[in-house]
């Protein structure tokens, strides 16, 4: 990946069966994948008000995981219609590939569902496992940085059956958003100063 000062960071809090289960947080390829990363990062947000689309509120929260599939990926983002028939991205509709270089070479990695090329909406699902197939076909535009045991818990859910893989309990966003950096701070003589504080001349 290229390299940056910051990457975004983005968290979900997850309940199963309307327990809670933990936290996901992700890092965000917003380095390479740009428009993948905002697109993202606004609807875990939920900053941009109604879909164009969907006319239903731009966000993750209150969204379900609606498909998983057990030693493949677990799938969500559908906000309108939480079936995988929905959802929407915050410049209206889909938006084009970015960077297909990046392979699902690994678990707990995150990348954009489509219906084929250049239909990215607000759907996007976690490897459970390296899945080289999608290579070239999906946008990698993050990974999970910590709550993979949460990940392997939705993983672990029931479904109802073997075609729209559906779990049998509802796995909910119960909450989302960016997860902002603290700006470290020195001791000197004593006391805590920013990197930021200039010294006088």
């Amino acid at each position: 990946m290229g390299k940056h000062k910051f990457k975004t960071r983005c968290y979900f809090d997850i309940k199963i069966d309307s327990q809670p289960v933990g936290r996901i947080v992700f890092e965000l390829f917003n380095d390479v994948c740009p428009k993948a990363a905002e697109n993202f990062k606004k609807l875990c947000q939920g900053v941009c008000g109604l879909g164009l689309k969907t006319g239903k509120p731009l966000t993750y929260q209150g969204s379900i995981f609606h498909r998983v599939i057990k030693g493949f990926m677990v799938q969500g983002g559908d906000f309108s219609n939480k079936d995988g028939t929905g959802g929407e991205s915050i410049y209206g509709g889909t938006f084009a590939d970015e960077c297909l270089t990046t392979e699902h070479d690994r678990p707990f990695l995150l990348s954009m569902a489509n219906r084929g090329p250049n239909t990215n909406g607000s759907q996007f699902f976690i490897t459970t496992a390296p899945a080289p197939h999608l290579n070239g076909k999906h946008v990698v535009f993050g990974h999970v940085i910590s709550g993979e045991d949460v990940v392997r818990k939705i993983e672990a859910v029931p479904i109802s059956d073997t075609k729209a893989h559906r779990p049998v309990k509802p796995i909910v966003i119960e909450c989302c958003g960016e997860l902002i950096p603290v700006k470290k701070s020195k001791v000197v003589g004593g006391e805590k100063k920013s990197k930021k504080t200039k010294k006088a001349k």
